[in-house]
């Protein structure tokens, strides 16, 4: 069951209220570039700043673990919910 995220006010620019949409994560760690399209993310309309949920943030470091944990060097994935 999906839950609808309250607006949130920008913590960066405190003036707009955060929209829901996507964006992409780059995540690096030591020689691993993981490109991760997709992600959910409320956004400001204003300055654009992108926050992710708790649960979504959990997601990527795992994506990230997985992909370090196989060799991976570079990669690009589109972001799919646990």
């Amino acid at each position: 069951m999906k839950r609808e995220v309250p607006a949130m006010k920008c913590v960066i620019c405190k003036q707009a209220d955060t929209r829901p949409g996507t964006t992409t994560v780059t995540l690096e760690r030591d020689t691993l570039t993981l490109v991760v399209k997709g992600v959910p993310a409320r956004i400001c309309p204003n300055c654009g700043e992108e926050y992710v949920e708790e649960d979504v943030g959990t997601r990527l470091l795992e994506l990230v673990e997985q992909a370090a944990n196989a060799g991976v060097q570079v990669e690009v994935r589109q972001f799919v919910a646990a």
